[in-house]
Formats: C-alpha cells, structure tokens, sequence
C-alpha cells in the first residue's frame, strides 16, 4: 500500500508529453499555456488620460487656486482613438477623455471637475488647482514593457492573463491539448436515474460527479454505459473506452471482491497495473495502470472514496498531462471550531465546512457512502492517522471549488 505522495509521484511519472495546439484565444481560459509569450509592444501604447479633463504643461497651472483661477486657452478636442494634431504651445489646454492620447507639449491632465468654463468666454478654462507633472497620466509602458514576459509553459490561462494577451493583440494562443478521458461506473446494482429501481438496485451518481471535477481540471469527458459485473462485461467496456479516449476513470470494481473485475479485465486486454491501494481514508482500494501510451485510473466505488481519490490522484495527473506546473488543489489556513479526529492508522481527508472568518467543521458524517456530508462540504482535512485535532487548531482546508 503507497503513502499518497508516492502514489501521485509515479502517475505523473508515468503521464505522456503534453501535446500542444492551437486554439483562438476567446476559448483559452482555464488552458494551459504550451509556448513562451513576449509582450510585443509598451502597455498603455502611448500616454493616455486616467480621466476625463483638460491636458496642460503642469508648470502653467503652477500658481492656479479657487480663489484665484488661472485661465488657459481652449486650442483643440481629443476624443479616445483621435490624436490632437500638432504642439500644444505654452498657455494653452487641451479638452481630453478618459483613454486619450496626450497631445504633444503637454504632461499633465487636470481633472474637470477643478476646472470652470463660462459662457461668455467658450476659448478660455479656468483653473482652480495646481497639477503635478504627469499626474492622472497613463505613462507609456507603465503596465507592461515590450519585450515583457506575459507567459510561460505550464502557465493557467486565467481571464486576467487572456484579457493582458488580448490587450496586446493576439488572437490565438498554444496549450496543452486537452485529454479525452472515458468515464466507466461498475456494478450490477446500479441502474439509470431514468429507470425504475427494483429491490436492492440503486441510481448511478458517480459519472456525473466525476464529470463536473474532470471538465474543471480541463478533461474531456465522455461517459459510457454501467458496466454488469462480470469479467466478460468489464473487458469489452474496458476496451470499447480504451478505443475511444486517452485515459479512463473507473468507479467500482477495484476491491477483493469475487465481483471485482476491473484489474483481471484490464491485465486480459494488455494493460499493466502499476499500483493497487493507497494508504488514505477514503479511497484505498485505488487502481493505477497503463495499457501502451493509454492510462487507468480505478476509483472505488463509494462516492465519496471516488470523489476524494479523483480530487487527490486524478486532478493532479490531468492537469500535469496538459503541462501545468501547478497541479495541487488550493488550499487556504482556517481554525477548527470543533474536534476532528482520526481514530485510524491511515490520513483521513475529512470532509468540512469552512465560513466567511475561516472557522472549520465538520460537514457531516465522515463514512465514504454519505454524499449528504459531500454535498455540504467546501473542503478537505488532511487528519493525520492516530490523531485529534483540538478547536483553536489551525490547519490547511483543500479546497475544490
């Protein structure tokens, strides 16, 4: 049985070379950024105006005040996209808005509202504050130079990060391909939402759940029929998905049980597990296995076993196999409000509930069957084995969401 960082450590070892593609930069959010990306121009473009207001040489408002207005000449208009055309001379003001371009000679803008305009004087504003040389001035290059670093492979394509790339005029974009993972529920008890149950039958929940947590770590899913439990059944599933996508999460099948057949199905059609268990709670009875470039990954079948073991094995390989370099979940300090105890000898990943001032429970019922306590829950524990966790503790919460 493998500690968890040795488990993750040989899946990601194990994980092919990203495949890198190109796609328009419109869909790129959440990808992973595949190429280096070098601002090719200054941000802002040129001086602009913060604010809507007038563009002067700070030095001819130098002596302006409420009481005694200094009065320049109106010599031109710049709306944002024009330009004003020639040197704004000494005495004179230009009327800007909010992203203009500051005209040639002037390095200030003076906000309008310490600015008066009369009627009987349209050629003429008065003054009522000094400026400071290239105040309310967005100076060229003061965001971003060109030549700056804007990206990196493994980088995540936030919608910050593609509204900077669009800014400097790129349309498309390289990443990481994203993998096509086929999704297989096992077990002869387990029926449709659609269908009626009969004694002893239960509903499907663990391919949708598993969908939602692979579309978020940029997966492509793709869910195939419940799987009958025999060897027969288990195979051609097996190889049916195989067929179809780079990689295939499995819930159920993967314990000792005589109705067990996701490993001695996969070992018949040519794959080769390289770990069984993994010394967590819950989630033990986790499968890892590679058939040519193609992976498995065996997720018990209990719901919350298959939505830990996802969140801690799977996420972190799907996100690696795009070529991210950050691959774990967040996680963020709180304090216990209440005792958590482990009473095992293996780390218990205790489902919680975290507020708004970062105060910790327990979301419920920690059995691995229990979705009402997975449905409450905002976050992980990690629970050392053997171990109580005193209210005033503070510990890291993963969080998924």
């Amino acid at each position: 049985m493998l500690e968890l960082e040795n488990a993750l450590t040989r899946i990601l070892s194990a994980l092919p070379a990203p495949e890198p593609e190109k796609i328009p930069l419109a869909q790129a959010h959440g990808r992973v950024l595949a190429e280096q990306i070098l601002s090719p121009l200054d941000l802002p473009v040129f001086d602009n105006s913060a604010m809507d207001g007038y563009a002067v040489r700070a030095s001819d408002v130098a002596a302006a005040h409420s009481d005694c207005p200094v009065r320049l000449r109106l010599c031109g208009r710049v709306a944002a996209g024009t330009v004003f055309d020639g040197e704004v001379q000494p005495g004179m003001c230009v009327r800007l808005f909010t992203g203009s371009r500051l005209p040639l000679g002037t390095d200030a803008v003076m906000m309008q509202e310490d600015t008066r305009t009369e009627a009987n004087d349209p050629e003429g504003v008065l003054f009522l504050d000094q400026v400071k040389p290239w105040e309310n001035v967005r100076l060229r290059g003061e965001d971003v130079q060109r030549g700056a670093m804007l990206g990196q492979p493994g980088d995540c394509l936030t919608a910050g990060r593609v509204s900077l790339l669009a800014a400097v005029g790129l349309t498309q974009v390289k990443v990481g391909r994203r993998p096509d993972v086929g999704l297989l529920a096992s077990g002869s008890e387990l029926r449709e939402a659609r269908q009626t149950l009969s004694p002893g039958q239960i509903y499907e929940s663990n391919r949708v759940g598993l969908a939602t947590l692979l579309s978020r770590a940029g997966g492509i899913s793709k869910m195939f029929p419940l799987v009958p439990d025999t060897l027969t059944a288990t195979r051609s599933a097996l190889e049916m998905a195989f067929n179809q996508c780079d990689a295939v999460v499995t819930s159920g099948g993967v314990s000792v049980g005589e109705m067990d057949f996701i490993k001695r199905a996969f070992e018949q059609m040519g794959g080769e597990l390289q770990f069984w268990k993994v010394a967590i709670r819950p989630g033990r009875p986790f499968v890892f296995g590679r058939c040519q470039e193609k992976l498995l990954f065996g997720l018990p079948g209990n719901p919350v076993s298959a939505f830990v073991t996802f969140l801690l094995l799977v996420r972190p390989a799907l996100l690696r196999w795009q070529g991210a370099r950050d691959v774990n979940l967040p996680a963020h300090p709180g304090v216990l409000a209440e005792t958590l105890t482990n009473r095992g000898e293996r780390r218990h990943f205790m489902r919680v509930v975290v507020d708004d001032a970062g105060n910790i429970r327990s979301a419920g019922t920690q059995a691995s069957h229990c979705l009402g306590s997975l449905a409450a829950a905002n976050g992980l524990v990690d629970v050392p084995p053997s171990t109580t966790l005193a209210p005033g503790t503070t510990v890291s919460v993963m969080r998924w969401e």
